[in-house]
């Protein structure tokens, strides 16, 4: 799977260590130095990554909205490397899914894009379309029929017997060649084209949705390439969510799949990561939809306790990454977070999720790295003081 990365940058030294780093991750580059050279090749060209030097503010913003706004790169991860003067807020305000601050160093630099490899990865795989035609039911406030052209895990393009209307969601019904039960999905429309065929992106789907459809792709797509999960450290657990310390965090918005084993027992979890802190570490929220895994991750805690285990085998795989517009203010992903009610994540009374460490998250994510840990040093302290009580 050949990965393509854009660099803008006129900064030598920059360009050839990134250069040396990519390369030994086997992604490739192409070299801008000046934005309207990257504005034609972002319109022409389709790339996983866009990295942006941030020397020029104005230029660097400019390049990753015209990614947002180019179809062939919408989804394309946004890195920008930022000077002091910049820093991490400016990188995100400018719409950066991760922030680098020069002047770069070859061992930090790879750290980072192992995280940012992973992501390439998971979104490119998660539009690889496989050709298929089978029947689909569609219901919204009308009945419609229509035939499935491609598939892929984000959606699929179908053929409709006849031209859809004042449609926003609809619920389809399909069977797939070798799949043991139909597949009932929410979705969109993303787009129209000619002879009554649109575009399908899917909305909201399950575990148990993303799961089957992963699967039966999965001998349909060619063999994925392995990423290693991330080995990182568990410091702070509670029953919605955890902090992980490593050195090539995701960035906020990015769905995880997280595996903690401590002696016999063994957690395996969906969660989005709500706090990135670059090159330390980031806050986790578990998105729980049954009271089997809140019982599971009650275990894991009690489990910990008991042993003293303070640091668990633990793991983190990237599984997408939530959309989002360039300087937009994570209002999205927002939305998704809050999508955990508050009966999943029990704990104290006082708090706005009922967790306070999962409030913390959501409140507190923009505040400076050492503000934040401090914050959550005292939380900890507060809540071992409560427990030995």
């Amino acid at each position: 799977m050949n990965l393509k990365s854009l660099l803008l940058s006129s900064d030598e030294k920059t360009v050839r260590i990134l250069r040396r780093v990519l390369s030994d991750l086997e992604i490739g580059v192409e070299h801008c130095a000046a934005s309207d050279e990257a504005l034609r090749r972002i319109t022409r060209s389709r790339f996983e990554a866009i990295i942006v030097d941030s020397a020029s503010v104005a230029d660097a913003a400019s390049v990753l909205r015209a990614a947002q706004a180019a179809p062939v790169n919408k989804r394309a991860l946004a890195i920008v490397l930022v000077e002091s003067t910049v820093g991490l807020k400016g990188g995100f305000d400018m719409g950066a899914h991760f922030v680098l601050h020069k002047p770069l160093a070859v061992e930090r630099a790879k750290s980072s894009f192992r995280a940012v490899r992973a992501l390439m990865r998971r979104e490119r795989r998660l539009q690889m379309r496989v050709p298929v035609q089978v029947p689909v039911e569609c219901q919204g406030a009308n009945h419609y029929k229509a035939r499935t052209l491609d598939l892929c895990e984000g959606g699929m393009a179908l053929q409709f017997t006849r031209r859809v209307t004042n449609e926003s969601t609809l619920r389809f019904t399909l069977e797939l060649p070798g799949m043991a039960a139909k597949l009932e999905i929410v979705g969109e429309l993303a787009w129209e084209g000619h002879d009554d065929q649109a575009g399908v992106r899917f909305k909201n789907a399950t575990d148990e949705q993303r799961k089957a459809l992963r699967e039966w792709l999965s001998t349909h797509l060619p063999v994925a390439e392995q990423e290693e999960p991330l080995n990182c450290r568990l410091t702070d657990l509670s029953l919605g969510a955890c902090y992980l310390t490593t050195d090539s965090p995701f960035p906020r918005g990015t769905r995880v799949i997280l595996s903690i084993r401590s002696g016999d027992l063994e957690l395996h979890a969906g969660g989005v990561v709500l706090v990135m802190h670059p090159e330390f570490g980031m806050g986790v929220q578990f998105m729980q939809s049954t009271t089997e895994q809140r019982e599971h991750v009650h275990r894991m805690i009690n489990a910990l306790r008991a042993s003293g285990d303070k640091s668990p085998q633990l793991q983190v795989e990237a599984d997408g990454l939530e959309t989002r517009s360039p300087g937009d203010s994570f209002d999205r992903l927002q939305v998704l977070a809050n999508q955990v009610s508050e009966t999943d994540v029990p704990g104290g009374e006082d708090s706005g999720t009922g967790d306070v460490l999962v409030d913390l998250f959501r409140d507190k994510y923009q505040e400076p790295v050492e503000t934040f840990l401090q914050q959550m040093r005292e939380q900890r302290a507060a809540a071992h003081a409560a427990g030995s009580h």
